[in-house]
């Protein structure tokens, strides 16, 4: 389970990475929320140093100062929920902790963003010694609608501590989840160099290893298995395998894993919700649809019922029975706003646009969300509140691209570019340059198309018209290299489907 700039801004950050480096479904993601059991803490080898921090922090609690260890070692092996309880904690021994605070809000934003303890940890870092203050303003700019802060901070920590893992995973991670696959496993790899038992690492590069411009998933199985070998009482290393099996499509090997996963701690919904997309996308849909059923139960919070009604919608399609869908997933927007869930909402809502039966249904649904996502949404990071409403306009601009309305390509296309130059942040610049894509491509310029294309590395659709305006412009190798690359996005998504079973590339 992995749970979700400007130019200048790249070459800024790339030369400190470097040196530090010399010698590694929007959909909304599903969090780990349900009780685990005994037998899925991990392992005491994978557990946290005596001395995580590398520097002076602020508190003179000792266990104020354990307990966010424990939870900078859990949330980098993905246990969510506890890690954010840990951290929670160490404010209770300590409420002027700052780093605490930060810890607290950092894992929190991949679950229920919590603006409050953001705001302390931010007022706190005032007095905080001047490392623990460098790594407080990394956790807490990271959840920004404006990346440049972020960037400056990830480049002062690992010149600061190019050698420490702790900092080296961080923020790999960070840069993995802007898309910056290449540098993040750079980064990993350079770390279990150093470090070959920093379970962590392995499950990421197995990730970023299918997901990269070269996907490579026998290597990314490899590290897989490395870390199932790490943290062999720990869930979460075969519900990895059990997805990347799905991207590379071994689906036999997919249920396999998640099964084993299950096996470890029955209520890991993550896995019970992945036997559910594998079956989906074998075309065995009364199985998918009792798996997620079995999911629904475990479920505990509304944003995994919610993705689970969404799952359970989209089979529809799969099956054919489009006009269904459509009304499934128009009941699970309804839930959605009624729940207050912003990610639900948006999930709902992407599905919706993306799989309208007509361009104006379509245009209109995207107009809809992009008015209800252009404020600030309770419950919604800024940080995450500009990638989507960038994937709002990249699909606006691709679906007047189609229609020949250039007009209102241009202007989506302009609302993008604005973002970019605000936010720097990458997964923007991305949509940003691929819906300039759309745009050139409908204009015949296959060539240039094709370039801005290729920034959007993590869309089936974008992918998809990759290797179309590689042909056009005679380019086959890389036509080809595009097809493989696709061939790895494979997951029960609305964008997937769309890529897969609908004619979504204009014709000539």
């Amino acid at each position: 389970m992995k749970r979700l700039l400007f130019p200048t801004c790249v070459m800024a950050l790339s030369g400190f990475a470097a040196a530090a480096m010399a010698g590694p479904q929007q959909s909304a993601s599903i969090s780990e929320t349900a009780p685990l059991s005994p037998g899925d803490a991990p392992p005491a080898a994978a557990g946290p140093s005596a001395h995580v921090f590398a520097f002076a922090v602020s508190t003179k609690s000792a266990e104020a100062r354990k307990l966010a260890e424990t939870a900078i070692d859990e949330y980098e092996n993905v246990l969510l929920d506890r890690s954010v309880e840990s951290a929670r904690r160490a404010t209770e021994k300590d409420p002027q902790f700052a780093l605490a605070y930060a810890l607290w809000s950092f894992a929190a934003r991949r679950t229920q963003p919590d603006a409050e303890a953001l705001r302390k940890a931010e007022s706190l870092a005032i007095g905080a010694p001047a490392d623990e203050k460098l790594l407080v303003q990394f956790l807490t700019s990271v959840q920004k609608d404006d990346m440049l802060p972020a960037i400056v901070a990830m480049n002062e920590l690992l010149a600061r501590f190019p050698n420490e893992s702790h900092a080296l995973y961080l923020t790999a991670e960070w840069l993995y989840f802007q898309q910056d696959y290449d540098r993040s496993v750079q980064m990993w790899e350079r770390l279990i160099e150093r470090d070959p038992n920093f379970a962590p690492a392995y499950n990421m590069l197995g990730y970023a290893r299918v997901e990269g411009n070269n996907p490579d998933p026998a290597k990314a199985l490899a590290y897989l298995k490395r870390y199932a070998e790490l943290q062999p009482q720990h869930a979460n290393p075969q519900d990895s395998l059990g997805e990347v099996s799905r991207y590379a499509g071994y689906d036999q090997s997919s249920l396999l894993h998640y099964r084993a996963a299950l096996e470890i701690a029955p209520t890991f919904i993550t896995s019970q919700i992945g036997l559910g997309d594998t079956y989906t996308l074998m075309g065995d849909f009364s199985a998918a649809r009792a798996e997620y059923a079995k999911a629904a139960a475990m479920a505990t919070n509304n944003r995994d019922r919610l993705h689970i009604e969404f799952q359970k919608a989209l089979v529809l399609f799969w099956e054919g029975r489009a006009s269904q869908g459509l009304r499934a997933l128009n009941e699970v927007e309804k839930k959605a706003r009624a729940a207050k869930e912003p990610y639900s909402l948006f999930e709902a809502q992407e599905g919706l646009a993306l799989l309208a039966a007509t361009s104006r249904e379509r245009l209109q649904k995207l107009s809809q969300i992009e008015a209800f996502f252009s404020t600030p949404a309770e419950g919604m990071a800024d940080s995450d509140r500009n990638p989507t409403l960038a994937a709002i306009w990249r699909d606006e601009a691709r679906e007047c691209a189609q229609q020949n309305k250039r007009d209102a390509a241009q202007q989506a296309v302009q609302k993008l570019e604005q973002l970019a130059a605000k936010s720097r942040d990458l997964i923007v610049e991305d949509s940003y340059e691929s819906a300039r894509g759309y745009v050139l491509f409908a204009e015949k310029n296959f060539q240039d198309a094709a370039d801005e294309l290729s920034a959007d590395p993590h869309s089936p659709v974008a992918v998809k018209w990759l290797a179309l305006a590689r042909e056009k412009a005679g380019d086959t190798k890389g036509a080809d290299a595009a097809k493989v690359r696709f061939k790895y996005l494979r997951a029960p998504t609305a964008e997937w489907y769309l890529a897969t079973h609908a004619n979504s590339v204009a014709a000539d």
